[in-house]
Order: structure tokens, then sequence, then C-alpha cells
């Protein structure tokens, strides 16, 4: 079994897929423990799959990948949760394909949680602004701040930035939050950190480096399926239709080996 699985979501990514691949790939060639990469290609109509089979067919090595396509795009949320659900690390973590946050921030979020401190890391870029290389228009900077600040409001949660791509989940706890969560677009995140944090999980916001990358994929249209989403998520939490997700996942947190360490902290 890997330690750890990296899940890359892609939707009509043909131009950039082929050069990601092989960047992740270098970097999970040079660390100490064993990995897979498992690509999502969420019904892309372009040359998104053919690219990843050939890249995996001419590449092979000590490092197990795979892709997992469909014919209808669903949303990232839905492939990123078919990516985790079909993960078989210990700690899997997804990254956007555009790799906004470069894969050697990876350790970042990662270590935590193989240290046995966190259940939950995931990338923040408003919590050292100086990290960020590239800005993102000011419009979609400021749209974003609002959306986040709007989240807060909505759910309760304390994080600064659950937008960014880039997220680390202990599978042995957290894998009863991903088959919970039903939010396939902008909201996915907001809900899977939800989710964890109502279920007593451990998580931490870390500041990462990040870029802007051209070709995103997030528009106007994917602010208001936020905002819909983030309705969404406050009727169904209302209605009790997250509890059994977060019973199993108290009860998993439960299981001998699970607690936190001693002296370490917890949510």
């Amino acid at each position: 079994m890997p330690v750890l699985s990296v899940i890359i979501p892609a939707y009509n990514e043909a131009a950039r897929v082929g050069r990601t691949i092989e960047q992740v790939l270098v970097y999970l060639h040079a660390q100490p423990f064993s990995s897979e990469l498992i690509v999502v290609s969420d019904g892309s109509t372009d040359d998104t799959g053919r690219i990843v089979e050939g890249y995996f067919a001419a590449h092979p090595g000590p490092i197990a990948t795979r892709l997992i396509s469909y014919p209808a795009n669903r949303g990232k949320g839905y492939a990123v949760r078919q990516g985790l659900l079909a993960a078989a690390g210990t700690v899997a973590l997804f990254s956007d394909a555009d790799l906004s946050t470069p894969i050697e921030e990876l350790h970042k979020v990662v270590d935590p949680i193989l240290d046995g401190h966190y259940d939950v890391v995931f990338g923040s870029r408003a919590l050292d602004r100086s990290l960020i290389g590239v800005h993102q228009p000011w419009l979609r900077e400021y749209s974003g701040r609002v959306f986040n600040q709007i989240m807060q409001w909505a759910t309760g949660l304390p994080y600064a930035d659950t937008q960014c791509g880039f997220k680390a989940f202990r599978l042995a706890v957290c894998r009863p939050v991903i088959e919970g969560a039903v939010l396939d677009r902008f909201g996915f995140d907001v809900e899977l950190i939800y989710l964890a944090h109502q279920a007593g999980l451990r998580l931490l916001e870390r500041p990462v480096r990040w870029n802007d990358a051209a070709g995103s994929k997030v528009g106007l249209f994917s602010g208001l399926d936020g905002f819909r989403e983030l309705h969404q998520l406050r009727r169904r939490a209302a209605r009790g239709a997250y509890d059994e997700a977060l019973r199993r996942t108290r009860q998993a947190l439960a299981q001998p080996g699970a607690a936190p360490k001693s002296g370490q902290p917890s949510n």
C-alpha cells in the first residue's frame, strides 16, 4: 500500500497535463516513501485522457499510475471525490492540474499528517500573501475574498482560504467525510472542510506558495455556483443530511491508533 496518493482532477487540460504529470512524477520519485498518481479526467472533450494514458504507458516505473475517466463533465468536486475514494494511500493529496501551488510544497501539507499531528491539512494563499508570485486579476482576487467572508458567516468556519486547490487527507478517518460529501463544483472544498471540522478532526490551514496560471477554469459562473452551493450546504446541514457521515467519521476517529498523539492539537 502506498504511503501517499496524489490526485489531479483534469478537465480539458491537454495543453499542460503531460508537463504536469512529468513534474509530479519526478518529484515523487525523489521522495523516501511509496506513492501513486491518479489523474481524473472529468468528462474532457479534448485529448486529455489520451495524453495521460500515453504518458503513463511510455514511462513505467515504481510509482503506480492510474487514469479515471467518464464521459460527462461533473465538476471538480465530483472528480476530486472519485480520486480520493479510489486512493490506496495512507494520505491522499489533491492538486490542481495547473500546479498553481508547486508540487514542491507537498511536504507542507503531507508531513503534519504523516507525523500524526493532523487529519486534514490544506494550503492557503491568505495566511501569507508574500508567497503569491503571480496574482490573479484584481476582480477575481477580490471576489475570492468576498466569497471567503461569506463562507465564514454561512458555516462558522474560522479559516482564511478554503479554495486553494492543494489539500491533504488522512484517509483512515476522512473517508466517511468524502463519501458523505455531495457538492460537485466551487463549493466542494468548503463542504469537505466543514464536515471534517464538524466531526472533530484535526485541521491545519498552512501558507503555501501560489501562482495564478493562465487558462483557469474558474470564472464568474464558478463563483455563482459557490454561493449557490453554500446555501445548499447550510440547508443540508440544517436537515441532518450529513449526520450519518459525521457519525461514521467520529467512529473512525475512535478506533485504536486513530486518536491524536499526546499533547498534540485537536479541533
